[in-house]
């Protein structure tokens, strides 16, 4: 069973910062792709960035320059350090993980996500 486990998240002050973690189990195959997205209240969830396992990153404009994302693959851990923080960022961070799955004799990806933590953000 896959499952990813998101910590870190709660209460900051704007102008600061927040590292989100989240630790990925359960794949026999590992993981490729990981990152986060993020859902505020009232409002469809949208990428916040990825990285893959040879640490290529990618972000969305609106966090560029403010987060950064890493990950530990030994431990099967992705990051999201989140500095500058500000109102409109608080929202529900959502792990995202391709997971490698066996499918007829050859590796498949399968995307997982996790439960979330919040990350609010007080002006």
């Amino acid at each position: 069973q896959v499952q990813l486990v998101e910590s870190g998240g709660g209460l900051v002050q704007a102008g600061g910062s927040l590292r989100i973690s989240c630790a990925a189990s359960g794949s026999s195959f590992g993981f490729n792709a990981m990152g986060w997205y993020r859902q505020a209240s009232g409002k469809q969830r949208e990428f916040v960035a990825s990285i893959t396992t040879i640490g290529v990153a990618d972000y969305a404009d609106s966090v560029k320059g403010r987060f950064t994302i890493s990950r530990d693959n030994a431990k099967n851990t992705v990051y999201l350090q989140m500095n500058s923080l500000k109102p409109e960022d608080a929202a529900v961070y959502f792990c995202h993980a391709q997971v490698r799955v066996a499918v007829d004799g050859r590796i498949a990806e399968r995307p997982s996500w996790g439960q979330g933590t919040q990350v609010t953000v007080s002006s």
